[in-house]
């Protein structure tokens, strides 16, 4: 473990958010690569949990906590620095570690907004009652969001896509993990 480090394990909701790209500056400070093209949950969660890289060469084990001290949107990354860590030679370190927040510290969403991971693995439903598949995956693709959906029910599998678009969903169920569409299984 890097010195100043502290040894910690994966909350039981963590969602892995990012990955650090480099040192930046000689103050400690992190470039981070964020999954998310709005990173509001870097900025609002001040616990990430880093795991080491799966590629390349480790340079701590186990999962570690860094107590985030500031974060803030650099160009095409995210910049933060943390308590534990204060010069560069321990930024560099953390290269290519992954970044994990506990979904419980995400920001709350508004009505008909959801986390791209809230939707993973729902079943889509059309309004004739016929199960599509689940959702597998999501794509931008600039102007919309497009559920990936893979129907496990059919040999060989079946994979669709279906804008995430008001004209095509009718409803998001979370807690019943299902999603309403206007879609024919033959689109």
């Amino acid at each position: 473990m890097l010195p100043g480090l502290e040894a910690a394990e994966l909350p039981a909701d963590a969602i892995e958010v990012g990955r650090v790209l480099d040192a930046w500056g000689i103050k400690g400070w992190i470039r981070v690569l964020p999954y998310s093209a709005d990173p509001e949950a870097l900025f609002s969660s001040k616990r990430w949990y880093l795991m080491p890289s799966e590629k390349g060469a480790k340079t701590f084990e186990g999962g570690a906590l860094l107590r985030i001290k500031e974060a803030k949107t650099h160009t095409d990354s995210v910049v933060a620095c943390a308590h534990e860590i204060d010069d560069r030679n321990a930024a560099e370190c953390l290269r290519g570690a992954r970044i994990f927040i506990a979904r419980s510290s995400f920001p709350s969403v508004q009505p008909d907004e959801y986390y791209w991971v809230d939707l993973i693995g729902l079943t889509v439903i059309n309004r004739q009652g016929e199960c599509l598949g689940q959702v597998r995956e999501l794509l931008s693709t600039g102007p919309q969001t497009v559920l990936v959906l893979e129907d496990v029910s059919t040999e060989p599998h079946v994979e669709r896509m279906i804008p995430f678009v008001g004209a095509f969903v009718d409803s998001v169920q979370l807690s019943n993990k299902k999603i309403l569409v206007d879609w024919h299984q033959d689109y």
